[in-house]
């Protein structure tokens, strides 16, 4: 079940207070920026880079994703490991709100989503 659109402006707001204290300064944007998307109960943070092998093409890259799981009214934590799928994010598999989400990728004390 999708979050109400109450709940998205939240995470939108949320999401774009997060990006505008990480996100790269605005003259390499170009070369590496961060954004998110909405989708359904989800909400993914990625990089978006050039591609190598076309510089005119951009990719994405995920960095975290939280899912809302509304029966429990807590976040699931992701993080993508190098195999490609996503995986809990065990030092905190569940966070009640979305800014406790925002601030552990934040913090990203393992370099779990950054590096």
């Amino acid at each position: 079940m999708a979050i109400s659109e109450f709940e998205v402006k939240r995470c939108e707001r949320e999401m774009d207070k997060f990006l505008s204290a990480h996100r790269p300064p605005a003259h390499i944007r170009q070369e590496v920026d961060l954004a998110y998307r909405l989708d359904n109960q989800s909400v993914e943070i990625f990089e978006i880079r050039p591609d190598w092998k076309d510089s005119t093409e951009k990719i994405e890259i995920p960095i975290a994703k939280a899912t809302y799981v509304k029966a429990k009214k807590e976040w699931k934590v992701y993080w993508q490991k190098s195999d490609m799928k996503w995986h809990r994010y065990e030092p905190c598999p569940t966070v009640k709100y979305l800014e406790e989400f925002l601030s552990v990728v934040g913090e990203d004390s393992f370099s779990c989503f950054f590096g």
